[in-house]
C-alpha cells in the first residue's frame, strides 16, 4: 500500500500539460457525460426472491435475513430512482421538451439544407 501512495504523490508533483487556447468561447463548454449506469446485476431482485422461497421450503431461520436483504435492495433502488435526472419532470413537461427539441432539429436540418444548397462548400462524393 505504501508503493501506491508513492505513485500517487509522484503523479501529483507533475506539472500539468499546457493546452493551446481553444477557438470556442469557454461559455459553450459541454457538461461532463453522465456516469455509466450501474451493472445490470444490481437491479435483479429475482435471486433474493429465489433465496426466500428456498429458505421457506426448508423452514429455515434465515428467511428474516434474506427478507431484510430484499427490503434493503428495494430501498437502494428507490434512492437510485429518485436521484435520476428528470425524474421530477411531469409527463406534460416531458412532452413539451420533446416537441421543442423536435422543432429545433427540424429547423437545424432546414438550415443545413440551405447551407448545402449555397454551393459554398464542396462535398466530396465517395
Amino acid at each position: 500500500m505504501a508503493s501506491g501512495g508513492a505513485a500517487a504523490s509522484a503523479t501529483a508533483t507533475r506539472a500539468p500539460a499546457e493546452e493551446p487556447p481553444s477557438a470556442e468561447p469557454p461559455a459553450e463548454q459541454k457538461p461532463p457525460p453522465p456516469p455509466p449506469p450501474p451493472v445490470q446485476e444490481e437491479f435483479s431482485f429475482l435471486p433474493l426472491v429465489h433465496d426466500i422461497i428456498k429458505c421457506m421450503d426448508k423452514d429455515s431461520q434465515d428467511v428474516h435475513q434474506v427478507l431484510n436483504e430484499l427490503k434493503n435492495k428495494f430501498q437502494e433502488m428507490r434512492k437510485l430512482i429518485s436521484s435520476m435526472p428528470g425524474i421530477s419532470v411531469s409527463l406534460e413537461q416531458q412532452q413539451q421538451q420533446l416537441q421543442s427539441l423536435r422543432e429545433q432539429v427540424r429547423t437545424k436540418n432546414e438550415l443545413l439544407q440551405k447551407y448545402k444548397s449555397l454551393c459554398m462548400f464542396e462535398i466530396p462524393k465517395e
